[in-house]
């Protein structure tokens, strides 16, 4: 497994019913492929993409770019920036869980891009709390999260002494498997015999192995690093200078007082004093598992 790095991408806090845990987020992943840069072969220079009119080919200065989104074919309707912002959801530093169920119920299809999230600012007891719970429920918390202006459907998912927070697709997002030429389910419809089902369940058993992911590597990358070491040994390098990025800074939060807040949430039914509405909520899950069974799609819901 790939060490992750400490740089904290995402300050902000884990809410449901009335607790609120102060949590980082880290990321859980690392991008392992690899980037081929172009660079002007003259000079060294790092080549960056240019805003191009596709009809003259003409570059186009920033301040007459403006953004529309097609309505129709061809027909486009063009949004300001000022109305674009005004859309974007709040950020409201908080992974806001709205349901719980059971961590069977949302299908791998949804799962996108994981995080590890972190205790901070003394949330690690209640931080624990949850994790247990959650471990002896066997449930996952079903959570929306504004991360850059952008809202996210998440699960917070419990996997040994670490909660991850799994961004997910939302429902429209996964395609219909409707119009794929697939063989129907069962063995009788499929005219497949005990014989060979057998069969291939014995290869399956000879073949199975406990995973490993440290066995598996990517051989491309592997032969094209080596030929880039080689070539770095005998001279052949460039040195290239690269813009640096700017890194975002995000604020904390703080936490409640757990006892008092636990006792005033089981009283509500674990509701929020905002009255969300988790039905609708539940009802997403539910379609997200209903989808990948028929193929159908369920829209994006909003609270």
């Amino acid at each position: 497994m790939t060490t992750s790095g400490n740089r904290t991408l995402w300050k902000g806090a884990i809410s449901f019913g009335l607790v609120h845990i102060p949590v980082a987020l880290h990321s859980a992943t690392s991008e392992e492929g690899l980037d081929f840069d172009w660079l002007d072969k003259r000079s060294m220079d790092p080549v960056g993409y240019k805003r191009i009119n596709k009809r003259t080919g003409k570059e186009v200065d920033k301040e007459n770019i403006v953004k529309g989104i097609e309505y129709e074919d061809g027909q486009y309707v063009i949004l300001s920036q000022e109305e674009i912002s005004a859309a974007y959801p709040k950020a409201t530093q908080t992974i806001e869980i709205e349901t719980f169920v059971s961590h069977t119920d949302v299908p791998f299809l949804y799962l996108e891009r994981p995080y590890f999230v972190a205790p901070i600012n003394k949330g690690a007891k209640v931080y624990a709390l949850l994790r247990e719970a959650l471990h002896k429920t066997q449930r996952i918390g079903i959570a929306r999260v504004v991360i850059q202006t952008k809202q996210h459907l998440a699960a917070l998912i419990p996997s040994g002494p670490v909660l991850v927070l799994n961004l997910l697709r939302w429902g429209n997002e996964i395609r219909s498997w409707e119009n794929l030429d697939l063989p129907a389910e069962g063995m009788k419809a499929s005219a497949i015999t005990e014989k060979e089902l057998k069969m291939a369940e014995q290869l399956i058993n000879d073949m199975s192995l406990a995973w490993n992911p440290e066995e598996y590597r990517d051989s491309f990358k592997d032969e094209i690093m080596k030929l880039v070491r080689q070539k770095a040994e005998t001279g052949d390098i460039q040195s290239v200078v690269q813009p640096e990025q700017a890194e975002t800074s995000a604020g904390g939060a703080q936490i409640l007082d757990l006892t008092e807040l636990l006792q005033r949430s089981l009283r509500k039914g674990g509701a929020k004093d905002d009255n969300h509405d988790e039905t609708s909520v539940r009802k997403s899950v539910k379609d997200m598992h209903v989808s990948t069974r028929t193929g159908g799609a369920p829209k994006r819901r909003t609270i």
